[in-house]
């Protein structure tokens, strides 16, 4: 079982999405509002907590929550993995000839990139599952049906109301930063794919050039191979990082 699926059985996870439900339906939110407030709780606090001991990684490997069937993610992931199976094969070819054996090293950033990628994609899709209970449109209906009220409401009730709108902006915001943050790792998601795919067409093209050009010439596409590799596999590491970050500081 992975940590994620252990965190969702967390009785502490589950207390905490059935308070943040409760304290919603008692400041008057729809009771299916309230449902959505505690079913997202529940959500983000077991992925982020999962992350948060296991640092990213589980003694067996790396934290994979699941990739959703079907999803925008798991379509650049594919790409990512046939493009990772492609260098593969490529870089097998390569092994013993000068200067083109430097391609066939490059296999390990291949597949840790692959890797990031592939928990980002779980991160998309946990994020993407927490988005589907939200009504954003039923949200601003009864936003605005409060601010409503409470512009003709009497003094004895505006601070119910107030409580009540309180609670619908959290929600709101809480919407939004799932949203910036899937709508960051989808973008990622796409860019990494593209960009390993354009790896193993730099990877085919060197190797062709490497044939009849000088040997200065071919090191230099090679170290520019290698950099752009490395630029990417970093970078991918940022957004990472800054993905689990906010699902850990979303309450």
């Amino acid at each position: 079982m992975s940590r994620f699926s252990e965190e969702l059985r967390d009785p502490w996870g589950l207390l905490m999405g059935a308070t943040a439900g409760g304290a919603a339906w008692a400041v008057n939110v729809h009771p299916a509002g309230a449902v959505v407030v505690g079913v997202a709780v529940w959500l983000v606090k077991s992925f982020a907590s999962a992350w948060q001991a296991t640092g990213g990684e589980s003694r067996t490997g790396p934290v994979e929550p699941p990739v959703t069937k079907g999803s925008p993610e798991e379509a650049w992931l594919r790409r990512a993995e046939r493009a990772a199976d492609g260098f593969g094969d490529l870089a097998a070819s390569m092994r013993g000839r000068i200067l083109l054996d430097r391609i066939a090293s490059m296999r390990p950033q291949v597949d840790d990139t692959v890797a990031t990628l592939r928990r980002l994609a779980g991160q998309a899709s946990v994020t993407g599952a927490a988005l589907a209970r939200f009504d954003p449109a039923f949200l601003r209906e009864e936003l605005a049906r409060l601010e409503r009220a409470r512009a003709s409401a009497p003094a004895d009730v505006v601070g119910d109301l107030d409580r009540s709108i309180a609670s619908l902006k959290s929600q709101r915001q809480v919407h939004d930063r799932l949203s910036a943050t899937r709508a960051q790792v989808l973008a990622r998601l796409e860019s990494g794919a593209i960009d390993l795919e354009g790896l193993v067409a730099r990877a085919v093209e060197v190797s062709a050039m490497t044939a009849t050009s000088t040997a200065d010439s071919g090191t230099r596409d090679l170290d520019d191979l290698v950099s752009e590799l490395e630029l990417t596999r970093q970078s991918l590491h940022e957004v990472e990082e800054a993905a689990r970050q906010d699902l850990g500081q979303t309450p």
